[in-house]
This record gives structure tokens, C-alpha cells and sequence, in this order.
């Protein structure tokens, strides 16, 4: 039998008012969410930028949540010691933008961070499989990384289920990213997700806390449902 671990609901603050960012920290920390995840782009890698390591030390100067970067860059060995430094717990980078994921993720985690390695939708599941010893988190990404607000692939599904089947008893927790809502969150909790990174879903209303309160309730109805 897999082991069923809770699901984790983790904001992305991409999607958060950053005028009222102390607010909104307290309002996820009320949700019962632990993490938030800063999503990191380049330009490059991604069409679009976004945060630097002085937001990560902004946010942990504020809140005691936990931070995870998740670098969508280009050269993610140069770029993510920044981010460890700047305080980031966790720190997630691309298969498809690295020659040697293992040789990362060790590193990454001498440095004292959790590592973690993603992949967007047009690559396999394949890549992953031999890192899942590694890697303390395997993201998979359920919509074309760049933007916020993008709709979910579900098309994504099966590779969701895929990694869940090959991660078996390991430590290594399964997440994905990317148009995760009420709907979204019980389908990636169904394939086997336990770590969901939710922004517009969390957000987008005002009700912040509840809104990650109704995301957890429905992707553990799920989870439990189709628990052996």
C-alpha cells in the first residue's frame, strides 16, 4: 500500500497583492498553509520576470512561513546559492535547464536547503524517475510555466500518476503547478499530487484563508477517495 501523506496547499505569491503583502502572509499563515513559494523567472528561460533574492529576504523578514523558490532560469547553478542565501528553505529548479540534475540537487542540499527538480509540460516523465532518490520534492508542471492564471492541462494527469507510481514509499513528495483550483485541486489530488501550489486560487478571491482552507478540504476528499 502507498503511503498517504496530507495534502499540502502551498500560495504562490505571484498572485498576491504585493501592496498588501504583510496582510496577505498573515491570512495564509490563518489558512493553515506552512509554505509560500516565490516563483523566480529570467526572462529566458521563461517570457516574463518576476522576483529576485531581496523579495525572498522581504517575505522571510515578515513572515515565518517557509519559503521555496522555484527558478524558472535559464542557469539555475549560477542563480539558486543566491537564494539559499537570501533565506529560501527550498529551493526547485528544470530539468530542462541543467546538464547535471543529480550533481544540483546535492549540492543544493549541502548548501542547507530542501532541493527539488520540475519539469514542464512537454517533457516526459522519464527524466524524473532517476532523481526521485535525490530529490526532495518532483514538480510537475500542469500548465506552461510563465505566467499566472493559465488554465490547467489535464493532460497532465497521467504523468502526475506516473511519478506518484515510481516515488512509491520514497521520502520524495509529489507537487504540481499551475491552474489549481476547487475543480483542478481534487483531479491533482486524485492522480497522486500531495504538495499543490496554488496563486489565482488562493488570491484571486477575498477570502484568503478560507480560500486555502476549501482547496486542502477538496484535494484530501479526493486523496482519501481513492486511497486502497
Amino acid at each position: 500500500m502507498t503511503r498517504v501523506r496530507p495534502v499540502d496547499i502551498v500560495p504562490s505569491l505571484l498572485s498576491a497583492d504585493l501592496a498588501r503583502l504583510p496582510e496577505q502572509l498573515r491570512q495564509v499563515r490563518e489558512g493553515g498553509a506552512s509554505w509560500v513559494t516565490v516563483d523566480v523567472m529570467d526572462g529566458h528561460f521563461v517570457p516574463n520576470l518576476s522576483f529576485g533574492p531581496d523579495f525572498v529576504r522581504c517575505v522571510k523578514r515578515l513572515s515565518p512561513l517557509r519559503v521555496d523558490a522555484h527558478l524558472m532560469v535559464s542557469d539555475p547553478e549560477t542563480v539558486a546559492p543566491w537564494f539559499i542565501a537570501a533565506g529560501a528553505d527550498r529551493v526547485i529548479f528544470h530539468l530542462e535547464a541543467v546538464r547535471d540534475a543529480r550533481a544540483l540537487l546535492r549540492r543544493l542540499r549541502a548548501l542547507g536547503a530542501q532541493a527539488g527538480v520540475a519539469v514542464k509540460p512537454g517533457t516526459p516523465a522519464d527524466g524524473l524517475l532517476p532523481l526521485l532518490d535525490e530529490a526532495d520534492i518532483a514538480l510537475v508542471m500542469t500548465v506552461e510555466p510563465g505566467f499566472g492564471g493559465a488554465a490547467f492541462l489535464p493532460a497532465m494527469l497521467p504523468k502526475v500518476a506516473a511519478v506518484r507510481r515510481a516515488i512509491g514509499e520514497r521520502a520524495c513528495r509529489l507537487q504540481v503547478d499551475g491552474g489549481i483550483n476547487l475543480e483542478t485541486a481534487a483531479a491533482a489530488a486524485a492522480a497522486g499530487a500531495e504538495v499543490l501550489i496554488a496563486g489565482h486560487g488562493v488570491f484571486a478571491a477575498a477570502d484568503v484563508a478560507g480560500n486555502i482552507r476549501a482547496l486542502r478540504a477538496k484535494a484530501q476528499d479526493a486523496q482519501e477517495g481513492t486511497c486502497p
